[in-house]
């Protein structure tokens, strides 16, 4: 088991040490953890966010833990140099199509969610976003019009195989969970959407145990606030899963406990917390590691199958929280070893 650490920038050492520590602690045989840099550090130091070196490191790996990308020192870089570049070429290059972020309101802390603590309580859900596709990879351009103004232009696209690709790992997804899967689209006023939802349908054939149901994006975001609690799996495109990915966030109450898994075919996956890299709080000790903590759980489920190990870390992770150890995303005052110590004490 090779595991490529990729700790990366700003509070992303911080709270990577710590899962570290919890990976360690379980005793499994044959662990391998190898480091690799990424984002602002590599450009520093090897004169781009993603060296050769750490490209072949995560080949070479069955898993990536990932930390954050972010370096404000570097915004002025041209585009292919900055720090982000490094999570997307990762993405490009290795596969990674499908993200999985899980929302889920944890005991006691119901009251931290934008929205009412008995709506908040019910939400359990899990989002599935296509990660290679849409908008953002596209044919895109801007151009100057006659009258001297400027149009710019992205073009959405779905092939019938990306969709397929993405709806197997949605209906897969809502096997494990509660059976049912809601695929997301815009299909009354988009041909791209027209196309997903056609062949969400054709894939479910093959799931008769999964309930598929559809909802347009907007009435899914109205829902998200209303109800949380009716959904279970959604699965949509790049552009709509990005958007309504960061609303559950807000939904459940702390970026700082969520985790997030993007996955290739096969069993490889890329494994990070969903907050960026903080830097205005970097090396100070403040950083809530429990996001990144749980992904590594979501790793040991996702790549390594080791189902018993992974819910033992959420576990911990869960029992902490009712112990009342919290950082100060959750009002706390634990800072980030002392949180890492207290998920340790109760693994």
């Amino acid at each position: 088991m090779k595991i490529a650490v990729f700790a990366g920038d700003g509070i992303g050492p911080e709270v990577t040490e710590q899962a570290v520590r919890v990976l360690q602690a379980l005793g499994l045989p044959g662990l391998e953890l190898v480091e690799g840099d990424v984002g602002g550090m590599a450009y520093r130091k090897h004169g781009h966010p993603l060296p050769p070196e750490t490209l072949e490191t995560a080949r070479a790996s069955d898993a990536i833990l990932f930390g954050a990308v972010g370096d404000f020192d570097c915004d002025n870089l041209e585009r292919h140099l900055r720090p982000e570049q490094a999570i997307l070429g990762l993405r490009k290059e290795l596969g990674l199509f499908a993200n999985l972020r899980p929302a889920k309101v944890f005991a006691g802390l119901e009251d931290f969610s934008a929205l009412r603590p008995e709506v908040a309580g019910a939400i359990d859900l899990l989002i599935v976003r296509e990660l290679n596709g849409d908008v953002y990879f596209g044919d895109k351009g801007i151009e100057t019009l006659p009258d001297g103004t400027r149009r710019g232009w992205d073009m959405m696209s779905y092939s019938e195989a990306e969709v397929r690709r993405i709806a197997h790992a949605g209906f897969r997804a809502a096997r494990t969970r509660g059976g049912k899967l809601c695929s997301v689209d815009k299909a009354n006023v988009l041909e791209t959407s027209q196309v997903w939802r056609d062949t969400v349908i054709a894939v479910a054939a093959d799931y008769p145990d999964v309930e598929l149901s559809h909802m347009y994006v907007d009435n899914a975001a109205m829902q998200l606030v209303r109800s949380p609690g009716s959904f279970d799996v959604i699965v949509t495109g790049n552009l709509f899963g990005d958007i309504l990915s960061d609303q559950a966030s807000m939904c459940v109450g702390s970026i700082g406990l969520l985790a997030s898994a993007s996955l290739a075919e096969g069993s490889f996956g890329l494994y990070e917390p969903i907050h960026g890299s903080a830097p205005d709080i970097a090396g100070k000790g403040l950083a809530n590691p429990m996001a990144t903590i749980l992904s590594a759980a979501m790793l040991l489920r996702h790549s390594l199958g080791l189902e018993e190990q992974a819910a033992r870390i959420e576990a911990a992770v869960a029992s902490a929280l009712t112990d009342g150890v919290r950082g100060g995303d959750l009002g706390g005052s634990h800072g980030t070893a002392a949180i890492g110590q207290a998920v340790l004490e109760r693994l």
